[in-house]
């Protein structure tokens, strides 16, 4: 019954054209922040979902380091351990070091990542190779696979140069006294490919065999600066986080890929979830519509309101019935805004209608991702707004005096 009240009275028409436009008012308003709330949201889900995608082609499911200093042993017999474990694919042995490179006359920083050939089973850099080749070269021929910036930097052509670059990285235990040049180690690699993931990586990184830093840095056979392993598809990391620490023990640092970034990961929640709150309160002004015109509609119904009341109508129900009402102006803004808002995100999706400005981009348009969540959390907030703009009106109603006067 308190549905087919506030049904009949969104419906009818009102005695003063006012009260209506104000109602549609007050759901168009709805409805725009409805779907601006689920465009916003889906851009930043399209965003996040495109950089984990980058940040999982470098970075690896899970990645073993030492609980204290740069390097780790990890023996045969614990490698043959960690391949064994439940939800390991596979496991490369990494060396990072920073270096100087040269290549000409101006020196260039950057961090050298040494890898087996293993390492395109754990991460996919591989297939982000802009020029050249990804080959890390063997005993004979060490070679170099940098970032596209990097490259820049440098003045590297890897698919034409033969001209190999220069490394130069600090010798472990040097003595104080020793000259500059005996400080350091140095050997040569022979760029092979360019990758290009995201400019964090770009710019900085070279990747090589692991056996030429082992060299430079005069580490031993089963010395690494971390183990990266990949994960079976489906498993959680977390479950082969715990699995791997039981087996080693609490002197290696075991870490998800979510842990290795987990600063980036809280900053991009952190952004959505302002943007949120940003918005409601906008939802929250525009609800004032909502309460001027509910407001009025208990005007136009005092005669309404006295009759029910004399029939033994309770004051809960006359609230209800004005509750209901407003729950009906925001579902139906609400409805019409999910329409409004998936639509343009399906558009945006399949014909790109917003395109990013610049060539410095992975992509050429905005990325979208519409998740089920965000739908599920606008509406309840929405619902929230809703009931919260009608109580008073409601409430005011309900506070109605009978007042019949005989004829």
């Amino acid at each position: 019954m308190v549905w087919q009240f506030a049904s009949r009275y969104f419906r009818a028409k009102k005695s003063t054209n006012a009260i209506n436009i104000i109602a549609w008012v007050s759901v168009a308003a709805i409805a725009i922040g409805t779907g601006a709330l689920i465009v916003i949201l889906s851009v930043f889900n399209g965003f996040e979902d495109l950089v984990k995608s980058l940040y999982s082609s470098f970075y690896p499911a899970i990645k073993i380091a030492p609980a204290s200093g740069k390097t780790l042993l990890l023996t045969p017999v614990q490698l043959q351990s960690i391949g064994r474990t439940p939800g390991v694919v596979a496991y490369s042995e990494v060396v990072e070091e920073k270096a100087v490179l040269r290549y000409g006359d101006e020196p260039t920083i950057a961090v050298l990542k040494g890898v087996d050939t293993s390492y395109n089973r754990v991460t996919d850099v591989k297939s982000n190779i802009l020029r050249g080749r990804f080959d890390i070269g063997d005993d004979v021929a060490y070679r170099a696979v940098l970032g596209v910036e990097l490259e820049g930097a440098l003045g590297v052509d890897v698919v034409h140069s033969l001209v190999p670059v220069t490394v130069y990285v600090p010798r472990r235990n040097v003595n104080a006294f020793v000259t500059p040049d005996d400080a350091l180690n140095n050997g040569v690699l022979y760029p092979a490919g360019t990758f290009a993931i995201q400019q964090e990586f770009n710019s900085k990184y070279v990747i090589t065999h692991i056996d030429f830093l082992r060299k430079l840095l005069e580490l031993g056979p089963n010395e690494m600066s971390a183990l990266e392993v990949a994960a079976a598809p489906g498993i959680n990391q977390n479950e082969l986080k715990a699995r791997l620490q039981q087996l080693l023990g609490k002197s290696y640092k075991i870490q998800t890929r979510y842990e290795q970034n987990q600063s980036l990961y809280a900053i991009m929640q952190t952004e959505k979830w302002a943007v949120y709150v940003i918005l409601s309160f906008i939802m929250i002004i525009a609800a004032f519509n909502m309460i001027g015109s509910l407001y009025m509609l208990v005007i136009e119904k005092e005669k309404d309101i006295t009759i029910l009341k004399a029939m033994g109508a309770r004051r809960s129900l006359i609230m209800k019935i004005f509750l209901a009402e407003g729950l009906i102006i925001a579902g139906i803004g609400t409805f019409l805004g999910f329409v409004l808002g998936g639509g343009f995100c399906l558009l945006q999706q399949y014909f790109g209608l917003i395109r990013l400005e610049g060539t410095s981009f992975l992509v050429d348009t905005y990325p979208v991702s519409m998740h089920l969540m965000d739908f599920g959390l606008v509406l309840i907030t929405i619902l929230v707004i809703g009931l919260a703009a009608s109580w008073y009106p409601a409430r005011r109603a309900a506070a109605e005096a009978i007042s019949l006067k005989a004829t």
